[in-house]
């Protein structure tokens, strides 16, 4: 066990899946094979969400583990029901590949791995499981969307900045539309809809009657912004964008984010890239309503830099305050745009959290730059692929948990 508790800290990350908004469930105690979750068809058991939360316990996964395995499984279910319907079924010898694998990653074999899981009474199926579901949907993922990320040297060079020696800076309208779950429909057909204009007057009209965000009084147009300084999700997004295109709807926590492409140019200035990006998150109860706002407006008013909303939390549970020190990369895609517009000491308060009921409010608190080392261009392309992979994947994951019947018992 002491070695499985030394490697598999390394491993938190890896059984993180996409966060819901649940509330917890109490498993029955005196039947664990009874239903607690109804997804679409099929049922988790109040056995199986014991057991991953146990295994999420081991792994040192962060946060609740009750509510963070509520959340994997109600999305493993759909991962595999869409992965069945497209006729994918990882067979038996592919699941077992990837449990070794999986296991690999903390230095020991797949026997060594599970004994150790059972150990600490996780069973063995609890992890194939995990594993059958994750790999289930990188196929389906694989097969339905990787014809759709291929680049050109073209796209290469812009993300790279390579062309010339200089950057890219892009002039961007955004759109972010609040979509709270009984709302969240109407507002994806909404955004779909919008998604297809190419009239910068048209976008900005939509912007000022549905954004939530400051730039909502001029038509949601930003300034000019460096490709670099935008979350990395996004930038091969815009960079597939003509002049007046719009990305498709990108679901982001409680809201759907459009941005619209309205100039793109090079420049003969290289910005700084950042080894990390810090961050506070103070949350504040009530959402978008006047009142918060209101006092959100106040708050901004009364603090200059992070360290200040120390003293505003003080006496508060800990968890209304995050402050965070990530690599671009590990930030939120929300949070990391917003973060982009941002310099140090100032705030947004356009996100919202638990089904916008709580109001973000955000302030950069500075960002680390980092060395600038020579750029392998193959491993850069295959990280800009898998990229959009991944938004694609994200996307698509969000239209399946929208569209899905999700009973709590």
């Amino acid at each position: 066990m002491q070695l499985l508790n030394t490697s598999i800290r390394k491993l938190s990350a890896l059984a993180l899946g996409v966060t819901l908004a649940f509330g917890p469930v109490a498993a029955p105690a005196q039947n664990l094979f009874a239903p607690v979750i109804r997804v679409n068809d099929s049922v988790v058991t109040a056995y199986e969400l014991e057991q991953r939360a146990r295994m999420l316990t081991v792994l040192n996964a962060p946060g609740n583990a009750q509510e963070l395995a509520r959340e994997q499984l109600v999305d493993d279910r759909l991962r595999i029901q869409a992965a069945e319907a497209a006729g994918i079924v990882p067979s038996p010898e592919e699941v077992l590949d990837g449990m070794t694998e999986f296991a690999g990653r903390a230095n020991l074999s797949r026997d060594e791995f599970i004994q150790a899981l059972e150990g600490s009474g996780v069973s063995a199926q609890t992890f194939r499981d995990f594993v059958r579901a994750g790999l289930s949907w990188r196929l389906l993922v694989q097969a339905r969307f990787a014809g759709r990320v291929n680049l050109t040297e073209d796209e290469i060079d812009r993300a790279l900045g390579a062309s010339g020696g200089s950057s890219v800076r892009v002039l961007l309208s955004e759109l972010i539309m609040p979509a709270p779950p009984a709302e969240a429909e109407a507002v994806r057909a909404r955004a779909e809809r919008i998604s297809q204009t190419t009239s910068v007057a048209e976008f900005s009209a939509q912007a000022r009657q549905y954004s939530a965000t400051s730039s909502r009084g001029a038509g949601g147009r930003l300034p000019w912004q460096n490709l670099d300084d935008l979350p990395p999700v996004l930038r091969p997004l815009v960079l597939a964008l003509a002049p007046g295109e719009v990305t498709d709807p990108i679901p982001i926590p409680n809201a759907v984010a459009l941005f619209q492409l309205r100039d793109i140019e090079e420049t003969g200035f290289t910005p700084p890239s950042y080894s990390a990006i810090e961050y506070a998150a103070y949350y504040l109860p009530g959402g978008r309503s006047d009142a918060t706002l209101a006092q959100a407006r106040v708050l901004a008013s009364q603090v200059d830099r992070c360290d200040d909303l120390y003293g505003v939390a003080q006496g508060q549970p800990e968890n209304v305050l995050d402050r965070q020190a990530l690599p671009p990369g590990e930030i939120p895609t929300d949070i990391a745009f917003e973060l982009s517009k941002l310099d140090p000491g100032e705030v947004s308060t356009a996100l919202t959290r638990s089904n916008g009921q709580t109001l973000v409010f955000l302030m950069l608190c500075g960002r680390t730059a980092e060395m600038n080392d020579d750029v392998d261009r193959d491993q850069f392309a295959l990280g800009l692929r898998n990229q959009r992979l991944q938004s694609l994947a994200e996307s698509y994951l969000s239209q399946l948990r929208a569209d899905a019947r999700i009973v709590t018992q």
